[in-house]
Order: C-alpha cells, then sequence, then structure tokens
C-alpha cells in the first residue's frame, strides 16, 4: 500500500513543479505590457551609452519593458556576426541557459550572425562553440530567416528571426524578436512556439562590434 500511496503522490505532484515554476516565470514578466516608460527611464542612463551589464542588471519584468519601450532596428543595419547571450532573470533562467548551451545546438552558444538580402529579407545563423580534444572551435548552424513585421508582443515593429525552414525537432518551433538599444546593443525576445510561445519568453542580448558574415556551417543543430 505505501509503495502505490508514493506512485499515486509522485504522478500527480511532479507534473504540477514544472507548471508551477512555467506560471511563475510567466507572471515574472509583468502584466498590463508597455508601462510609457523609455529606454532611458528603465536604464537609468541614455541608451546609445547603455551596454550589455546594464541590461543584465535588470529584472524579468524590466527587460520585458524595455523590449516594449525599444524600437526596431533599421533591418540593413543589422548585419554581422553579434557576440550573444541569455539575460538573468526569471525562475526559468537556468532551465533556459541549460537549453541554450546543451540542447540548442553542438555547443555553447554565442553569438548570431545576420546578413539582409532586399525587401526587408534576410537570412542568419547561429554560432556554436565546440571543445574536442581539448582543441575549441565555432560552428556556425541553426539557419533562421529574417524580415521585419508586426511584433507577436505588441504593435509595433520588430526585427524576427523564425527558424521553421531551416530545422526540424525542438527547434522547428523556435522564434526571436529584436529591438534596437544602440548600435552595439539589441534586446531579443526568444521563444517556442511548443513551450507556451510568447506567453514565455526567453530574454537575451546581442552586443559589440559586429564581425564580418561568414555564412553557416552544413552541420544541422537540433534535429532530434
Amino acid at each position: 500500500m505505501k509503495i502505490i500511496k508514493w506512485i499515486f503522490i509522485t504522478a500527480f505532484t511532479l507534473p504540477a513543479v514544472p507548471i508551477a515554476l512555467v506560471t511563475i516565470n510567466i507572471l515574472q514578466n509583468g502584466i498590463g505590457g508597455w508601462d510609457g516608460r523609455t529606454v532611458e527611464e528603465i536604464l537609468n542612463k541614455s541608451a546609445e551609452t547603455a551596454t550589455e551589464e546594464d541590461i543584465e542588471t535588470l529584472s524579468k519584468s524590466e527587460v520585458m519593458q524595455l523590449f516594449y519601450a525599444a524600437e526596431a532596428p533599421a533591418f540593413e543595419n543589422v548585419k554581422g556576426e553579434y557576440k550573444a547571450k541569455l539575460v538573468p532573470g526569471g525562475v526559468l533562467y537556468r532551465f533556459n541557459e541549460y537549453y541554450a548551451h546543451n540542447l540548442m545546438g553542438p555547443g555553447r552558444w554565442e553569438a548570431k550572425c545576420f546578413f539582409p538580402n532586399k525587401n526587408n529579407r534576410g537570412e542568419g545563423y547561429n554560432l556554436f562553440a565546440v571543445t574536442r580534444n581539448g582543441i575549441t572551435k565555432g560552428i556556425r548552424t541553426l539557419r533562421m530567416d529574417t524580415f521585419m513585421g508586426q511584433s507577436k508582443f505588441d504593435d509595433k515593429e520588430s526585427f524576427h528571426l523564425v527558424y521553421a525552414a531551416h530545422n526540424k525537432g525542438r527547434n522547428h518551433a523556435m522564434r526571436d524578436e529584436i529591438r534596437r538599444i544602440n548600435d552595439r546593443l539589441y534586446v531579443g525576445l526568444g521563444y517556442l512556439t511548443w513551450n507556451l510561445g510568447t506567453l514565455n519568453p526567453s530574454p537575451f542580448v546581442l552586443y559589440g562590434e559586429p564581425k564580418r558574415w561568414v555564412g553557416p556551417d552544413q552541420f544541422v543543430a537540433g534535429s532530434g
């Protein structure tokens, strides 16, 4: 009887744990959309002097407010390879970090790269650092299509990254939106449609002077 009781309790309790965490993570986005503050008011400094460290000090709800307050970049200006990292915040940050560095691609996620083609449409990929036999190399994969369009989070424009055409499995459902803080700093929201989509985004930043476009490798990420 004790074993049956343990099985019963486990079966009904364990699913409640991830549900509770996801619920908390969603509530940590904040409620009510944009509160009207500017980028400068949220960061407490000018947008042009802001760095990724300034965004990393914000709570998840403040990062959401920053995204709402920021504007979409000029499409042709988002070109080259930018360093990238997740923004700490939210109860699921460690889970998102594990996904980014262990499940999303072949190694540690380090950058995103973009090339604008024409008519506000382009392409891109992600850069992963892979260490084998003590040697680390970069693999450029997890390709995406890019375009300008209305946000899924509000009624403003965003720079969109859509992965469906180039990826299978868990990454097929991945989407990102990006907005500009300055020419060396962008704030993004990534989400997976199988993980409650825009209700449950993972904030990230792109930062630094972009390196040149190299082009994706043949490796296909996240096909499992």
